[in-house]
């Protein structure tokens, strides 16, 4: 009990304040909520990975979330905090996530147990708007994502390992927007192994 109170004495102190979401995701301002559906696509063929609903604080960060597997069960639940964010999941611990500011616009993000057990942790490099220049996994991979745009928009994310070789290359292109800019439809697909995905997004906004 005294480890997790010093734990979650750790978490309360505090932190500056993380990258907007909706600045990563290249998203407008008013944005209340959003349902986003990811599917793999063979010969044409779409299958639901994934569905998940996010709810949005004033200033453009995940409130909540919901994520849904194929047959409709959640895999997965996030809840902000006032300095964390807690993960959930139906069949194992929950995750406490703290994010630290760091200099050069970078911030280190780490999940662990209640029992203090790390889970992951990875560096966020950012661009001076706010998107995100690259992510340096620290625990279980160690690949480094590297993101590039054209512009303004998210074109292509390498990946490669710690020993700078490459591991895949996803070429990414948005084929709708709506009124106001957001990408509703997009398709993302390896150069490597030619695997496709398509990703369909529902935003909800203020007015």
């Amino acid at each position: 009990m005294k480890v997790f109170l010093l734990f979650m004495l750790c978490l309360t102190i505090p932190s500056c304040a993380t990258k907007k979401y909706t600045d990563i995701r290249q998203l407008p301002d008013g944005i209340k909520s959003t349902i986003e559906e990811k599917y793999e696509v063979v010969n044409s063929q779409k299958k639901l990975l994934y569905k998940k609903e996010q709810l949005f604080t004033k200033n453009g960060r995940i409130k909540y979330s919901k994520t849904l597997g194929p047959s409709g069960n959640i895999i997965q639940e996030t809840e902000k905090k006032l300095w964390f964010v807690v993960e959930k999941y139906p069949d194992k611990e929950s995750y406490y996530c703290k994010t630290r500011w760091k200099p050069k616009q970078r911030e280190r993000i780490s999940c662990y147990t209640r029992k203090q057990h790390k889970q992951n942790e990875a560096i966020y490099h950012y661009n001076t708007d706010g998107t995100i220049a690259k992510i340096v996994d620290n625990f279980t991979t160690f690949y480094t994502h590297y993101y590039y745009y054209i512009n303004n928009e998210l074109n292509k994310i390498i990946i490669k390992d710690k020993n700078d070789k490459l591991v895949d290359e996803i070429i990414i292109s948005c084929i709708t927007k709506d009124k106001k800019g957001s990408c509703t439809k997009e398709t993302r697909i390896s150069t490597q192994t030619n695997h496709k995905e398509e990703l369909l997004f529902f935003p909800i906004y203020d007015h």
